[in-house]
């Protein structure tokens, strides 16, 4: 009797120390962990959308007129701001590339602007509006890397042993999107003042 009860305890104990080395902890402490990265790159990136009404309204003053890209910014500001992506979202490539595609967009026709109007360069609101915003898109860059090193290590701790057991037994995890560079980030885009737009 004595031996049937000492065997249950090490089994049970044994039991135990394979059950915590399953990632029953570490699986969903990471998945948290890269959702939480993915709140700071939408913080990043609200802090820039809330900044280009300002700068909108004092390009109107300078300029005098609305012109194409200012109605570019304003375009790009609205559909970067509708587009959405929850931490259960970030599963889903097809979501995560939508956002990104919103998000370079804003970043495309904030160039342009800042490219089209060369003498607002010299007024303070404007210069400090856009060093605002180039001190956001330095933050939206920190909070992708950051994102990027969390999904990277979520994604390594599902699939390697012994955490893939109980990511897949206990969470049904899934591989989570990192955040890419669209196709072409790299060029800078093209500002032809000789067309009219």
């Amino acid at each position: 009797m004595n031996k049937v009860i000492k065997f249950r305890a090490a089994f049970a104990l044994a039991g135990a120390v394979l059950l915590s080395a399953c990632g029953l902890n570490s699986v969903p402490t990471a998945e948290e962990n890269a959702k939480a990265r993915w709140a700071d790159v939408q913080t990043n990136y609200q802090r820039r959308a809330d900044l280009i009404p300002n700068l909108v309204a004092t390009v109107k003053g300078a300029a005098g007129s609305e012109g194409k890209i200012l109605n570019d910014v304003v375009s790009a500001r609205a559909r970067a701001t509708q587009i959405q992506v929850s931490g259960d979202d970030l599963t889903d490539p097809a979501k995560v590339s939508a956002f990104n595609q919103a998000q370079n967009g804003l970043s495309l026709s904030l160039q342009r602007l800042q490219e089209a109007y060369p003498q607002l360069q010299s007024q303070g609101n404007f210069k400090t509006l856009m060093d605002q915003l180039e001190g956001t898109e330095n933050r939206i860059a920190i909070s992708i890397r950051d994102y990027n090193t969390a999904v990277q290590a979520y994604n390594t701790r599902i699939r390697t042993f012994p955490d893939a057991v109980g990511a897949k037994i206990f969470y049904g995890s899934k591989p989570m999107t990192p955040f890419q560079a669209q196709a072409g980030a790299d060029k800078a885009p093209t500002v032809d003042f000789g067309n009219g737009s």
